[in-house]
Parts: structure tokens; sequence; C-alpha cells
């Protein structure tokens, strides 16, 4: 199975499906806690800048490990590895559930990432190989289906559990979904063959402390007043150190952790770098819009989940699209409209007031939705077009860890952004507001401290409306910057296959 062929697999279909029940479960915990997290705040008593570690524990955890699934699938065999990231992933959310404690959930959250780690990569390397070549992109239009579906689904899942049960069940709910999954591979799924193969201890050193050394600074940076901190030039001089030597180290061993002539192929670097940047965009909103719903605008955490989860009908949308818009359209162009409708979706998110109505809020989650698969699923296939299938376990852990790195920064630094320019806006707001205003000469009495203590209340919601607005700005320049990254692939003719090579 480590070959692309186009021989029948026995079972195709119930291996196809519990592999993209196995994506959809990891990637739908990147976001089921995202609704919840109100909820979690408040009876764990923590900040909201503390409760952003539930979410990126998670992400940075699987950050970590996915480099390294790659290597074992190919030591011990990718089934060996699926069965066991499933049994951990199970354990390890029932832990969650359990959690007493916000360091406690960090904890378990950090542990569940680790375990789940492989189930995208090694999903998406299976889903290839037990698919011809022809028949690669309706494979990965299935595979990205379970990928963003799940994040869409997150938050309603995740706000029904919460408001009819409470914030654990949306941990829970992972145990019989793992036990459907491990079920259908153990009994149908084969094993590939395995390489013995020595461990780099070095590269995979050096790597997780890069990871790890930016994800605590971007987390930390707010807190620690950025580069004012010690702390923060620590981590960052660390993070530079240790990339630097993965990369020498990379480079010169001869089997290294990562083998670099992974990025001799132009389409996979390209691909690496627009995955990386979709990652930021596809799951900063869903750190962002449950706080914003529930917080600002005062939405029932169920509601909040029905408002996003029309996201996923955009994506459906894109899906049963796709195969026409390939036919007649070449991959390069379908990826740009991909990345003009998510251009178009985070532009109208710049502009949500106090005042909207829902139809705002589920019109922007419909074409982000749409966008991102018009993006992803094309990329996805052109990423792997012309790489060997012998690089197959190491080229999807590493695009893997691109989309996840991609998050984690994405989340991090729009967290940071959001609380930062909180802070200034209100700053500004508060200069203009003085006695002498007109609006302010009449009943309020600005002498009672509580009418100051409203006044107050509703600057900072001002302030806090505009903070989300210049956030989704900055988000809708990255999503620009995409363009030029798109124009770098070939065209190719209308007709053809959804492949193309870089120029």
């Amino acid at each position: 199975m480590s070959n692309a062929t186009t021989k029948t697999v026995p079972h195709h279909g119930l291996i196809t499906t519990s592999l993209i029940l196995a994506t959809t479960m990891q990637a739908l915990d990147g976001t089921i806690a995202n609704v919840a997290l109100p909820s979690m705040q408040a009876g764990m008593a923590a900040t909201q800048e503390q409760m952003s570690w539930v979410l990126t524990s998670y992400i940075v955890a699987t950050a970590i490990m996915i480099p390294l699934s790659g290597w074992l699938s190919t030591r011990i065999g990718r089934k060996k590895v699926l069965l066991t990231s499933i049994v951990w992933f199970a354990g390890t959310s029932m832990a969650c559930g359990l959690a007493q404690s916000l360091p406690q959930l960090v904890l378990f959250r950090l542990l569940q990432g680790l375990s789940g780690a492989a189930l995208v990569p090694m999903s998406q390397a299976t889903l290839l190989d037990i698919n011809p070549p022809e028949r690669h992109a309706r494979a990965m239009s299935l595979y990205v289906m379970g990928v963003t579906i799940g994040p869409i689904m997150g938050p309603l899942l995740g706000g029904w559990l919460t408001d009819h049960y409470s914030w654990r069940w949306v941990f829970f709910i992972n145990v019989p979904i793992a036990a459907a999954c491990f079920f259908g591979l153990v009994s149908y799924m084969p094993e590939t063959p395995t390489k013995r193969t020595a461990f780099d201890y070095f590269g995979f050193a050096t790597l997780t402390t890069a990871i790890l050394a930016l994800q605590l600074m971007l987390d930390r940076g707010q807190l620690k007043d950025w580069f004012n901190s010690t702390e923060i030039w620590v981590e960052m001089v660390l993070g530079l150190i240790a990339a630097y030597w993965f990369g020498v180290h990379s480079a010169t061993k001869r089997e290294p952790f990562i083998d670099l002539h992974l990025f001799k192929d132009r389409n996979f670097v390209l691909g690496s770098l627009l995955i990386l940047v979709i990652g930021a965009l596809m799951f900063a909103p869903l750190a962002l819009l449950p706080s914003l719903l529930q917080n600002l605008l005062a939405y029932p955490v169920i509601t909040a989940g029905q408002i996003m989860a029309p996201r996923g009908v955009g994506t459906i949308v894109a899906t049963f699209a796709l195969k026409p818009l390939l036919r007649y359209l070449d991959t390069r162009a379908v990826i740009g409209l991909g990345v003009i409708v998510t251009t178009t979706s985070i532009w109208s998110m710049s502009g949500f007031y106090l005042q909207m109505n829902d139809s705002l809020l589920v019109w922007s989650g419909v074409l982000l939705g749409l966008g991102m698969a018009l993006s992803f699923v094309p990329l996805t296939a052109v990423a792997f077009a012309t790489l060997p299938a012998r690089m197959r376990n190491e080229s999807t852990s590493v695009f893997s860890l691109m989309r996840n790195l991609g998050s984690s920064i994405g989340i991090a630094a729009v967290q940071a952004l959001f609380i930062r320019n909180t802070q200034i806006m209100h700053a500004r707001l508060a200069e203009h507001v003085t006695p002498f205003q007109g609006a302010l000469q009449t009943p309020p009495d600005l002498g009672s401290a509580a009418q100051l203590l409203a006044l107050n209340g509703e600057v900072t919601r001002q302030a806090t409306m505009m903070a989300y607005n210049n956030v989704f700005k900055m988000m809708f320049f990255m999503s620009l910057a995409c363009i030029p990254l798109v124009l770098l692939l070939r065209k190719a003719a209308a007709g053809s296959a959804p492949v193309v090579a870089a120029e």
C-alpha cells in the first residue's frame, strides 16, 4: 500500500469512512471547545487570555507530534500508529472531561493533541495510497471535507452539549466516535510495509524546541509586554537558534528527521506556504467569534453555535462545485477563486457592528466555508502531485505540520492583537468622553458612581467591537498575501486533470 496503485483495495468504502471519521474527530477537537470557553472560564475563574491555552496547547502539541507520526508509520506500520492514536485520543478526551482545574485541563489537552496528531496526516496518506492517481482529487475532497467540517461542526455541537449538559461533554463525545473508527480500521485496513530507520533525536529535539519557543513567545508576549520582557527575548532567541540548528543538521545528516529533499519540489513548497496562511485564516475566526457572540452580543451558547454552523454549508457547496469547476478551469484559477471568496468573507467580518442582525454573521460564515474549501481541496491535490509515493508518510506529516503551525500562530496572534487593540480603542474613545458633550449634559448624572460605571461599560463595548474589526482587517491583508503565491503556480489547460506543476 506504499505505492500509488490502481488495484482495487478490499473494503475500500469502509476504510474511507473510518478514516474520514477519524479525521473529522481530530479536527473537531480543535474547535469544539471554542464555544464552551466562556463556560469553562466561569467555572475555573480564569481570564480569556489564560483560556486561550486550552486551544493553543492542543494545536501546538499536535504540531510537535505530527512529524514524528511519519517516522513511526515508516518504522512500525501506519495501521499500528493509527489504532494506537485512536485509543490514546479517547483516553485523553475522557481525562479532559474530568479535569478539575485549568492546569489539569491544559495538561490533558496537551496529551490529547500529542495522541491525535497522527490521525489527519496518516489518514490523508492512506487515502492517497488506496486510490489511483486519477482519483486523488476526489479522495482529497473527502479528506478536506473531514478536516473542514470538523471545525465547523465543533461550535454547533459544542454549544448544544454545553447548553444541554455541560462543557465536559465536548470531550466525552469523542469516546463513541473513537470506538467506531477503531473497529472499522482494525477489521479492514491493511498494514503498510515497514522500514528500519534510525531516529534522529537531535533533529526532533531542535524542531520541537523551535515550535515550543515560538508558541510561548506568541502566547505570553501580550502578558509580558513583548520585547520589553527578558522572557520574550529568550524565547525568540532560543527559537531562532533551534531552527538554525535544525536546518543545518537536516541538511548535513544522512537520515535526518525531516528529509529536506521534500522542499526541492516547487509544488510542495508553495502548497506548504499557502496552507500555513490558510490554517491561520481557517481557525483564527473560530477563536474570536464565540467570545464576540456570547460576551459582546449576549447570545446564548446554543445560539452562538447555530450562527457559526452555516459555515459548513459553504464547505459542502464547494465540495460539490469543485468537480465541474476543475473540469472547465485550471487548478490555479480555482484556488485563486477560493482565496478571493475567503478575502471577501473576512472583509465583511471587519464591518461587524453591535446592532447587526444575524444575516451578516451567517453569510460571512457561509462565504468563509465556501472560500476555504475551494482553495483547500485543489491545493492539497497540487502539493502532492509531483512527489514520489515513497515520501508520502513524511510529506503528509510536514504538510499537516504547516497547517497546524498556521492555526497555532493565527490563534495566538489574533488573541494578542485583540487584547492590545481593545486597550488602545478604549483609551482613544475615553479621551472624547467629557461632561461638556451635549449627549452627556442631560440625564446621566456623572456624579453618580453607578452612572460612571454604566458609561464606562458602554465605552468598553464600543472599544471591544472596534478591536474585533481591526483584527479582522489584519486577517483580510493576510488573505490578500496568498494571491502572489497562487500566481506562482503554472496555469493548467481547461479540462485537464486537477494537477498543476510549478514553473
